[in-house]
């Protein structure tokens, strides 16, 4: 069996935890995303999706389990930001997460470059990789399995302008893509409860994502005290 195959089995069925801290956030410390990981994987977590370099690095001391590596980075003149050039594909390649993931929807991308010659540039340099396309729309998912990626994902749903009035966990998208498409899909977005995954795993999804809902202290805490505030 191939490597790429067994990081796909080692995923297949399970949750994967995201642990992520950008720099305004109180967790923001990749010492802490290693620790995150690691309760995740003890909990049962078959994988874990971390951003940067930095955080991949110290997470893989921690933990044997695929990583989904993205590398978030703003641009003037885009709203894309996860993964969005080959500068951060280049890095995250560095530290060999098992699979990247880069936002593939159909938004202008830094420098106006189009979606398609950034992601066949990049396949064509790392054939070996395996890459995520996260998309808001089943559009963006269609689109991306024809160029190439190896899985695509829920994960920008509701976050787009386009698709800003989405109820996320959106499970009629999941159903949409796992019916259309010939290549694993990934939920992501929106999952909240034991009882959401659950249901997002009848919709027949490969995998599915949880980040917020765990490893998210302040946004817990925010939604624990928000149904007790006096309106």
């Amino acid at each position: 069996m191939s490597k790429n195959s067994e990081v796909l089995q080692k995923i297949k069925g399970g949750l994967i935890v995201s642990c992520q801290a950008l720099q305004d956030e109180p967790l923001h410390s990749s010492f802490i995303m290693s620790k995150m990981a690691y309760a995740a994987m003890l909990g049962g977590a078959c994988g874990i999706r971390a951003n940067s370099v930095e955080d991949i690095r110290m997470i893989k001391h921690e933990v044997d389990l695929p990583i989904i590596g993205i590398y978030k980075n703003e641009y003037e003149g885009s709203d894309v930001f996860i993964t969005p050039t080959e500068k951060e594909v280049d890095a995250l390649m560095s530290c060999a997460p098992d699979i990247i993931a880069i936002d593939a929807t159909d938004r202008p991308r830094p420098n106006n470059e189009k979606l398609d010659d950034f992601f066949l540039r990049v396949r064509h340099k790392y054939p070996d990789m395996l890459f995520m396309a996260d998309c808001a729309t089943l559009e963006d998912a269609i689109h991306a399995q024809e160029i190439g990626f190896d899985m695509v994902g829920t994960t920008l749903n509701g976050y787009t302008e386009k698709t800003k009035d989405s109820v996320i966990p959106n499970y009629n998208l999941m159903k949409e893509m796992v019916n259309t498409l010939k290549i694993p899909v990934i939920a992501e977005g929106g999952i909240w409860t034991p009882e959401q995954l659950k249901a997002v795993m009848d919709c027949g999804v490969f995998a599915a994502v949880i980040g917020t809902a765990i490893t998210r202290p302040m946004n817990i805490t925010r939604r624990f005290v928000s149904a007790i505030s006096k309106k």
